[in-house]
């Protein structure tokens, strides 16, 4: 090779290199908007809601490149989309509130744009065996979550709906709560319904065995998870907000029929799931969160704003935010598909 073209093919290679970072990725070659979801929780059956829509190339044909990832809490969740990380994002409202109430002077406080659980799923939960069958039982017992589980920031809530006197609170990791509870360590625990029950049965309990009381049955009409969003993205790409939540809609009514297959799209991102337990876990979150009374009333994907307004500042005051919930700043229905596209809830 001469020198000159030994130059010019270097001069070449490092422009390339250079160049490197600013090249188009296949999505956006094919003018697809990209947009980081991060998810509540690890990949378990309503996660469905989100991974079967990008499976089957729904967010794609809305001219959206979706990627998905796993989560860790709903309190990480909102931290996230506020902090840029990541453009949307599934958590639930009441910590979406304590962000905004916390941080009133933050540049990036996310917005819910969509209902997806009307009714929150955080239970109470026991072993029939402790003695405890009603709220007014829980009364000087020893009760267990991890600091940041929605059911333990919202007792304060249950507890005065339902004159429950004081409790004692145990903290540990999520993965040690059932345990705790079978071993006997602690007399109930909070938590997401259709998640511990299931736990306590991969732990050797009968569901007839456990006394759970909901929160939504016992006088607490707290609104469960939304979709959430950037404010930098619904200010700069509105209309990509929109495309997603139609081809969410579109998504969710698939898995709400047919929820035995929705959990394939589940077992594709994480191969060692009990495809039973995950398609138990879903039937449990369609049947008691999101094809609920309430949402039934209030329309799918929709919120009822006196209800809003009511749960602001319940959660102003079991949380004992810095300041007032707002509602007008967390939750928009401008985003919103047109109501034929959200009638996706069968009548029970």
């Amino acid at each position: 090779m001469s020198k000159r073209i030994f130059i010019k093919s270097s001069l070449a290679l490092l422009t390339a290199i250079a160049l490197a970072p600013f090249a188009a990725t296949p999505a956006q070659a094919e003018g697809l908007t990209p947009i980081k979801f991060q998810l509540d929780w690890r990949f378990e059956g309503p996660s469905a809601l989100f991974l079967l829509p990008a499976a089957k190339g729904y967010f794609k044909d809305a001219r959206l490149d979706v990627s998905i990832d796993a989560g860790n809490g709903s309190g990480a969740a909102v931290q996230r989309v506020a902090s840029g990380s990541y453009d949307m994002g599934f958590a639930d409202l009441a910590a979406l509130m304590e962000f905004e109430a916390n941080n009133p002077d933050a540049p990036n406080k996310p917005v819910a744009v969509m209902m997806v659980y009307n009714d929150t799923p955080a239970a109470v939960m026991a072993l029939k065996k402790s003695g405890i069958g009603k709220p007014a039982d829980l009364a000087g017992k020893k009760l267990g979550a991890p600091v940041f589980d929605a059911g333990r920031r919202a007792f304060p809530i249950f507890a005065k709906a339902n004159k429950v006197g004081a409790v004692e609170w145990t903290a540990m990791d999520p993965s040690l709560r059932e345990t705790m509870l079978v071993r006997g360590d602690i007399d109930a625990i909070t938590g997401f319904s259709f998640t511990s029950l299931l736990n306590l049965e991969a732990r050797g309990v009968k569901t007839s065995d456990v006394v759970v009381m909901p929160f939504p049955d016992y006088g607490v009409k707290l609104y469960g998870n939304v979709i959430i969003a950037s404010p930098k993205l619904l200010k700069e790409n509105p209309a990509a907000v929109k495309a997603f939540l139609s081809a969410f809609a579109k998504g969710a009514k698939e898995v709400i029929a047919k929820p035995e297959a929705a959990i394939d799209y589940v077992k594709q991102r994480d191969g060692i799931v009990n495809t039973e337990l995950e398609t138990r876990r879903l039937k449990l979150a369609i049947d008691t969160v999101i094809n609920s009374a309430d949402a039934r009333a209030e329309g799918f994907g929709q919120i009822n704003p006196a209800r809003l307004t009511l749960m602001a500042s319940q959660v102003s005051d079991a949380y004992a935010t810095k300041t007032r919930v707002n509602p007008d700043l967390v939750w928009s229905s401008a985003y919103l598909p047109a109501a034929s596209e959200l009638n996706i809830l069968p009548r029970k």
